[in-house]
């Protein structure tokens, strides 16, 4: 990928530049979690956006984005905001570290990618960090990791129109091969975990499904958690015990019930799994996920028929730990396969999807690797 990209960048802006890289995510553990005020636990892996990029001496942007095989130029003022959906993360990633204080100039750019697009592993994410991370080295701004994930997130809410939480972009800038990390959501404090599963693979299986629903599952999930809370009398469901939850059963519903009940038991599945790590058990880890996609089907209500297929079938062949990833309705499992068993799961996975819903699920190996990084 980067000998492609130095070759389109010399071709259209000739010379060199420096290259580079933020990596997508993935989330072991921990979902709906962040706007309860609770714990995520992902980690950077090996797919990443790559870019080359070269002061140019002007006040214009000239980007080339060489997946989708496109050529833009804009400004760095707020009227210059460019049509294209891809080249506003570019021009938000400036605009937001210019609000902050930031002076920067034009640049010349050339970019690809192989984090998969709609594979919940934050492709978005990556590229924002990856800009961030550049801009903030090139011009010597002196931004702190996290600010940069804030600029990041501020993009995201500023000029992409997606009001997301502050992991993806966390994950791609902090990642750190060989570990997890555990963000608190509410204090934004964080611990490294080490995660490097001798003996076992991680991979993703993507359905390549995702259900459109009527009006708004998530706003009316995190409602339904905010009445919760509100009724046991906390900020966040995050506080909440089961036993605090049970006293106020019969002042709301057994809908918000349900859900309080998964953010509740997900609290603790995070820190479970964290002591797990440390000990290197990963078949509570395994055991813990597994707790977590049924929790998010039944619970929650977020998981799907072919979701819970996948997540069936892992179990029967041995899979040592599988769940949802990401916000549900459809997308990916992330599975912990041992290495004996990996090629007759993967085989069956396909084989058996193909079979009950007539086409392939994608199969994603990923290794936790560093984030952000000047190659």
């Amino acid at each position: 990928m980067k000998a492609k990209i130095h070759e389109e960048f010399q071709k259209k802006f000739t010379g060199s530049g420096d290259i580079y890289a933020s990596a997508g995510r993935i989330n072991l553990i921990g979902e709906h979690t962040d706007y309860n005020g609770s714990f995520v636990f992902p980690g950077a892996i090996d797919k990443c956006i790559m870019a080359e990029i070269r002061k140019n001496g002007t006040d214009k942007v000239r980007a080339l984005s060489l997946d989708i095989n496109e050529y833009v130029e804009f400004g760095l003022r707020e009227e210059d905001a460019p049509k294209q959906a891809w080249a506003r993360y570019i021009f938000g990633v400036c605009r937001e570290i210019q609000k902050r204080g930031g002076v920067i100039g034009g640049f010349d750019t050339a970019f690809a990618g192989n984090v998969p697009l709609g594979a919940g592993m934050s492709s978005s994410a990556a590229l924002e960090s990856c800009f961030a991370f550049a801009l903030n080295d090139m011009w010597s701004l002196g931004i702190d990791k996290f600010e940069l994930a804030k600029i990041g997130q501020a993009t995201e809410h500023n000029y992409c129109g997606v009001n997301c939480g502050i992991m993806d972009q966390f994950a791609s800038v902090f990642g750190k091969k060989g570990n997890l990390m555990r963000l608190d959501c509410r204090s934004l404090e964080y611990q490294y975990f080490p995660f490097n599963p001798k003996g076992y693979k991680l991979v993703l299986v993507d359905s390549r499904v995702k259900h459109q629903l009527a009006g708004s599952p998530y706003n009316d999930r995190r409602n339904s958690c905010e009445r919760a809370a509100k009724a046991i009398g906390v900020e966040f469901l995050r506080d909440a015990t089961m036993e605090q939850l049970n006293a106020v059963k019969g002042k709301i519903s057994d809908e918000d019930y349900m859900r309080a009940e998964y953010v509740i038991g997900e609290t603790k599945r995070v820190l479970d799994v964290c002591e797990a790590l440390e000990k290197g058990d990963y078949e509570t880890v395994g055991a813990r996920m597994y707790e977590t996609h049924w929790g998010m089907s039944k619970l929650y209500e977020v998981s799907c028929e072919e979701l819970d297929f996948l997540a069936t079938l892992a179990k029967e062949c041995g899979v040592t730990g599988c769940r949802i990833m990401g916000g549900g309705f459809g997308g990916c499992t992330i599975n912990l396969v041992k290495d004996n068993l990996y090629d007759a799961f993967i085989a069956k996975a396909k084989e058996a999807f193909n079979a009950k819903y007539g086409h392939y699920p994608q199969i994603y190996d990923v290794v936790i690797s560093d984030g952000a990084h000047k190659e």
